[in-house]
């Protein structure tokens, strides 16, 4: 029985239909949702601009509340992307428009790869949209040398979590993805959001110059893609994710078992917005963040599904090939343990 005296859901659709009456959005709560987020990210980027006169090592301290506003302004316009934000699609696609340009992610063209994601995470046969590439054991030994080494290099920390999210926000998110570059229709949302930033950033430059605006932003869009691609990372990629082929896979069951409960402390909780409760989210997806919590009050027994630690995450980073045998994520070191016995 959970908190309200209700049977238990024990398989995922028996969770699903537990969940459906958390998904409608308050009007009021979203409102000021974005007020709470969006006031302190502008207050603190005019402070981090402010702080310029006295010590740049102030200003980058400052860039880090900023960034964590930044990326739960991003978290908005990915509940946006559901329509779990208001009640309207136009609220919503219009919020998340709006927020994209301060983002640096034009909505349309990420909501339609992201939708993707949610209909095939977990399923081998679907890999390449929307996620990390992973390689199983079998593909990875498959390969030869060189495409190992480009896997391994991909793979390495800096790529995934420095050189990879700065390359995603500042450059590609500026084109349509590569399987649409001939589609004009594609171009659309791309390029109406890259507009739209060089606007808004023509007019910031007009009045604090080029110099300070670039010392302000890019250090905020750095932190802040880091940190979004580090929460996507960890929610998919934990020692016991779910992958399956084709015929074995179900997409609710992929949901509540390859998606993580990123347990993280209360403040980190609030600046990504619940997107740490994603078993949830990956099963119910129009359920507003700001009704996560509530969830795993109600029923508690979803707060041990896949639940990792702030420190349990820090080892995801060395699981890097899905062994189909163990059906488990394994490290480069475990893989060469084995093949040695």
């Amino acid at each position: 029985m959970n908190n309200e005296g209700t049977p238990r859901a024990t398989t995922a659709s028996e969770w699903l239909a537990a969940l459906n009456r958390y998904r409608t959005p308050d009007h009021l709560r979203s409102c000021i949702e974005i007020m709470v987020t969006a006031v302190p990210f502008v207050l603190l980027w005019i402070a981090m601009w402010l702080s310029l006169q006295w010590s740049y090592l102030l200003t980058l301290g400052i860039a880090f509340p900023t960034a964590g506003f930044l990326v739960r302004l991003f978290m908005i316009q990915h509940d946006c992307g559901h329509g779990a934000f208001f009640r309207r699609r136009f609220a919503n696609d219009w919020t998340g428009r709006v927020i994209g340009v301060l983002t640096l992610t034009p909505y349309d063209s990420w909501r339609r790869a992201h939708a993707i994601h949610h209909a095939s995470s977990g399923n081998l046969d679907r890999r390449g949209i929307g996620d990390i590439t992973t390689l199983t054991v079998a593909e990875y030994l498959a390969r030869p040398r060189r495409q190992r080494l480009a896997y391994r290099l991909y793979r390495h920390p800096i790529v995934l979590f420095v050189l990879g999210p700065a390359y995603l926000f500042l450059l590609q998110n500026r084109i349509p993805a590569e399987g649409a570059l001939l589609n004009w229709r594609s171009w659309l949302s791309p390029m109406a959001t890259n507009a739209a930033i060089a606007l808004i950033a023509t007019l910031v430059i007009w009045f604090v110059g080029t110099g300070a605006f670039l010392l302000v932003q890019l250090p905020v869009i750095l932190l802040a893609s880091s940190m979004g691609v580090w929460l996507f990372f960890v929610q998919h990629q934990f020692e016991d994710t779910f992958w399956a082929k084709s015929e074995a896979w179900a997409v609710h069951e992929a949901a509540l078992h390859g998606s993580s409960h990123y347990d993280l402390p209360p403040v980190l909780r609030w600046f990504t917005a619940n997107i740490g409760v994603h078993h949830v989210h990956h099963l119910c997806s129009r359920i507003p963040y700001y009704r996560l919590s509530r969830v795993l009050r109600d029923h508690p027994a979803l707060g041990d599904v896949g639940r990792i630690t702030l420190l349990d995450s820090l080892a995801s980073v060395r699981l890097v090939l899905w062994d189909e045998t163990r059906r488990r994520l394994i490290s480069f070191r475990q893989l060469r343990a084995s093949l040695s016995d």
